[in-house]
């Protein structure tokens, strides 16, 4: 694949996720006063939009299966897979500048935006080390250069004393947050993700919460996870961001790189509880 000039297009850099530096006092917008108002649990068989078990070859497109097929086109070299996935299945086997992409035009049921939208991450880790400490992009719809964010799942996301911690970014303007270098709107969990290790990581989105999960429960932290953001979600139009996983496009090029393995990824356009994220952590799917 090619890469769009339209989608990819300079501007001025904006990074929004920093190396580690001194956290403001609390974020901008913050509280969990009505957190335990959850969205009820779904059915046991309730269909994502996407789902991808990485069972392909290198140098094919990784396919979905669920309500829509879309495909993930390798863009920087072949992609291993692996066969230790955390149920025995194929994995996704990311090297340091290695990324995914569905182009915009060909995931329409991906591109969660407006007042109504609704959401769920769900994916299966296995960190490893990188030669920089910089934030980890999973997945989602996140260009910083073109001011486009709108979603994804991070890790390591270095902001509001952070390190280590899964993540779920949203924005509103596609912006910086008001006031700051940095877009610093995320629902950050507070356990340590530890590498060479799986995990299965979630983050959700009810249009007025954030939520991120680890190993099948809310990862709690006051103020951070969940976090309250009752705002509607960037509508990039026809020019905004692709779907991306292992990778963002920031300061003008690819990066935040995930490195380690995907053991499986599914995206939902609706708000999964507690215990639908659980019984996937259970059964070790997504």
């Amino acid at each position: 694949m090619t890469t769009s000039r339209t989608a990819f297009a300079s501007d001025k850099p904006t990074l929004s996720c920093p190396p580690a530096v001194p956290s403001p006092p609390e974020p901008p917008i913050k509280g969990d006063a009505t957190w335990m108002v959850a969205s009820p649990p779904g059915a046991p068989g309730v269909e994502p939009v996407c789902r991808w078990d990485f069972s392909e070859p290198p140098g094919a497109p990784r396919w979905s299966s669920g309500r829509e097929r879309y495909p993930l086109y390798e863009m920087a070299g072949a992609v291993a897979r692996g066969d230790d996935g955390p149920a025995g299945g194929a994995t996704l086997e990311l090297g340091e500048g290695q990324w995914l992409r569905c182009p915009r035009r060909e995931c329409p049921a991906l591109d969660f935006r407006g007042a109504s939208a609704r959401f769920s991450i769900v994916a299966w880790v296995r960190r490893r080390a990188k030669s920089t400490s910089e934030c980890e992009a999973v997945a989602g719809m996140w260009n910083e250069t073109d001011r486009t964010r709108q979603y994804c799942l991070f890790l390591n996301l270095l902001i509001w004393d952070s390190v280590d911690q899964a993540c779920g970014h949203l924005s509103s303007t596609g912006a910086p947050t008001p006031g700051y270098r940095y877009c610093m709107e995320a629902a950050i969990g507070a356990t340590r993700i530890e590498r060479e290790r799986w995990h299965l990581v979630a983050f959700t989105y009810d249009g007025h919460w954030g939520r991120v999960y680890v190993d099948g429960r809310l990862d709690y932290r006051p103020g951070l996870n969940p976090y309250h953001w009752p705002l509607p979600i960037t509508d990039g139009g026809s020019s905004g961001s692709d779907f991306t996983v292992g990778a963002v496009f920031r300061a003008g090029r690819m990066g935040n790189w995930f490195c380690g393995s995907l053991g499986g990824l599914a995206v939902y356009d609706d708000c999964l509880a507690e215990a639908d994220v659980a019984r996937r952590w259970a059964e070790k799917t997504v």
